[in-house]
């Protein structure tokens, strides 16, 4: 890896070192960094099952009619999409009246999904770090995969970001995430990732000492900066550490067999069905605590869904044609019906005495509230599982939209991170809470 340049002989430039300190933030994706198997079955079982976070995005917009119901609270009328999950309608919350503050561009609000990150629209945009990887950093070490970014559909499109605000490069073959998760890594692959462990942390050693070279010759505010990048190198050097103890021990066994690759991105079901498969079983073993899926339907045309024959973004510019509406819905219906499916197979495992549904908190939304008009205000959003005493829907001003930024203080709690904000949040979501 090349030598961040602020730390060569070099005039030192503030802007500079904290652009670089976020740049190291980032080292848990290097090579040594991504797990190479979830946790082997010698791992011992906690008497609190952990909890778990799964965020899904659909980055093409939900049709609003079709998700938001009409009544707030629990006796309201289910929507067709929300019909589709009739049978874990205890078990979710639906939102109306959010938004991210501040989060802008149409279609380039997906990015800031899970960062609520403002001004996607800005040529000067510069991404934040996502709700799944804060998550991340607190338990990450707890298991094998630190978190999966994971997604589905045509293109390589991600919803997690680094603390440095870059995008991390996501898996989207199910042969290649499940070969990850569960065939033995010969003892070849195990030995490099030692080597490659040892140069990193070799590589954290020099930072750490040229760094420490700069104390004298900075001010007071520098200082606290170089405070804060020491910390982090601390931190980096717990996760290598953490990363080390994986590597020799055994995967799980998961049950069933390798699937079938998915080479062509317009079979955008079958590839979602595929993905949430594997997320279900990296959860049930242990493999990771944190998952983020983006379902990347833009480009498809998928004519695996009986009458479909046009390609979704073209859909979702429907002018209110009722044509095109129907023909949208079949794909959106045909998703909702793939994450009920998965609450299905969540709800149908038992740890500790509760449900692996209980156990995770499943996000699932968009990014825009009318991908027809390319609006980011009253998105559609659900929460399902988690433990929390849901409430059915839950209705705020679809005029002063309510912050969903709000609901990932929450998650975060839920996880055990200790803070009272994130992104433009400084507190939880109001009307959620755990059971």
């Amino acid at each position: 890896m090349t030598m961040p340049h602020f730390l060569r002989r070099r005039p030192l430039d503030r802007r500079t070192l904290l652009k670089a300190a976020g740049v190291l933030v980032a080292l848990p994706l290097l090579d040594a960094m991504l797990p190479a198997a979830a946790a082997g079955a010698d791992t011992p079982v906690s008497a609190q099952p952990p909890k778990r976070f799964v965020g899904m995005l659909t980055n093409m917009g939900i049709l609003p009619e079709y998700f938001f119901p009409q009544q707030a609270g629990s006796d309201y009328v289910a929507p067709p999409y929300l019909e589709l999950l009739k049978q874990h309608r205890p078990s979710f919350t639906v939102f109306s009246g959010v938004s991210l503050p501040g989060v802008d561009g149409g279609h380039a609000a997906e990015r800031s999904f899970l960062t609520g990150a403002p001004g996607a629209s800005r040529g000067s945009f510069r991404n934040s770090v996502s709700l799944d990887q804060v998550m991340a950093e607190q338990i990450g070490s707890q298991t094998r995969f630190p978190s999966l970014t994971l997604m589905a559909g045509a293109e390589d499109m991600s919803i997690s970001y680094t603390r440095s605000g870059a995008m991390i490069p996501p898996v989207r073959s199910p042969v290649k995430l499940y070969q990850q998760l569960f065939v033995e890594n010969t003892p070849e692959a195990k030995l490099a990732a030692h080597e490659r462990l040892k140069a990193d942390r070799s590589l954290l050693d020099g930072l750490r000492e040229r760094t420490k070279a700069l104390e004298g010759s900075v001010n007071a505010a520098d200082r606290q900066e170089l405070d804060q990048y020491f910390s982090a190198i601390r931190d980096l050097e717990k996760r290598l550490a953490a990363s080390e103890n994986w590597v020799d021990r055994p995967k799980p066994k998961a049950g069933q067999p390798q699937p079938e690759e998915v080479t062509d991105s317009q079979r955008l079901i079958t590839h979602s069905k595929a993905m949430l498969a594997l997320v279900r079983l990296a959860l049930e073993s242990d493999s990771t605590r944190i998952v983020s899926l983006c379902f990347n339907t833009g480009t498809t045309t998928p004519r695996e869904i009986a009458g479909v024959n046009s390609m979704v973004h073209e859909m979702t510019h429907h002018g209110s044609r009722p044509a095109v509406m129907k023909e949208l819905a079949l794909v959106e219906a045909a998703q909702f019906k793939e994450l009920a499916i998965f609450l299905d197979s969540l709800k149908s495992v038992q740890q500790g005495g509760r449900s692996l549904l209980d156990l995770t908190a499943v996000l699932y939304g968009t990014n825009m509230g009318s991908a027809n008009s390319h609006s980011n205000d009253n998105l559609p959003v659900l929460l399902a599982g988690g433990g929390y005493r849901h409430v059915g829907h839950l209705a705020f001003d679809r005029k002063s939209n309510y912050p969903l930024s709000t609901l990932y203080v929450s998650l975060l709690q839920r996880m055990g991170v200790a803070t009272d904000r994130f992104a433009s949040a400084t507190g939880t979501m109001r009307g959620m809470e755990l059971a």
